[in-house]
């Protein structure tokens, strides 16, 4: 089996540059149950940014976090929801490594609670003349990030206000959809944005 999963990864690694745009990050996404209250959500791409190194899309915390697994591309797109009052990033890190390093990865984000460290946010991919033309650093309100061990990605997401306010306290998406949050960012469904769109 070892051979066949190498042979996998190796395909995996490919399909950024191999797999239709539309495909990756289709233009309509819908999200059943994925809002707050089980409320379905629907999400519209506003645009895809050119494929990239992970130096251009990390800062350099996160970058350093994920060198063991190194970067072969970096792809982003980023979507409004259907009421213009918020946008998302998500991206795509294609990895060079093998199953057991991004299983130790994996592990590592789990143990060490880097899902939940602001200073490991992923930028957000602007787009001029849009609802996400001032979607910068500052207005980085909810994020994910997930590792796989089934191919060499790393998924991640990052929303914030369409409105381009400056959110000052961050919060992850795991906490910000639990029942019962009363952040500004878990009430304004933000988290939901943030886990849904990945």
């Amino acid at each position: 089996a070892e051979p066949t999963a190498r042979t996998a990864y190796t395909e995996a690694r490919g399909l950024w540059h191999s797999t239709p745009v539309d495909t990756l990050f289709p233009r309509t996404l819908t999200g059943k149950g994925a809002g707050p209250g089980g409320a379905d959500r629907t999400w519209t791409r506003l645009a895809v940014a050119p494929d990239s190194s992970c130096a251009g899309g990390f800062d350099p915390l996160l970058v350093k976090v994920l060198q063991p697994v190194g970067c072969v591309r970096m792809l982003r797109a980023t979507y409004t929801d259907a009421t213009h009052s918020s946008v998302t990033t998500v991206g795509m890190v294609f990895t060079e490594a093998d199953p057991a390093a991004m299983t130790a990865l994996r592990n590592r984000f789990t143990r060490e609670g880097l899902t939940a460290r602001t200073d490991l946010m992923p930028r957000t991919f602007p787009v001029r003349s849009t609802d996400a033309a001032g979607f910068g650093n500052k207005q980085r309100a909810s994020w994910t990030v997930s590792v796989l061990t089934d191919a060499p990605v790393v998924v991640y997401s990052v929303t914030g206000f369409a409105d381009s306010r400056a959110v000052t306290t961050p919060q992850p998406a795991a906490l910000a959809v639990k029942d019962g949050a009363t952040t500004p960012v878990a009430q304004a469904g933000l988290g939901h944005d943030a886990k849904g769109i990945e």
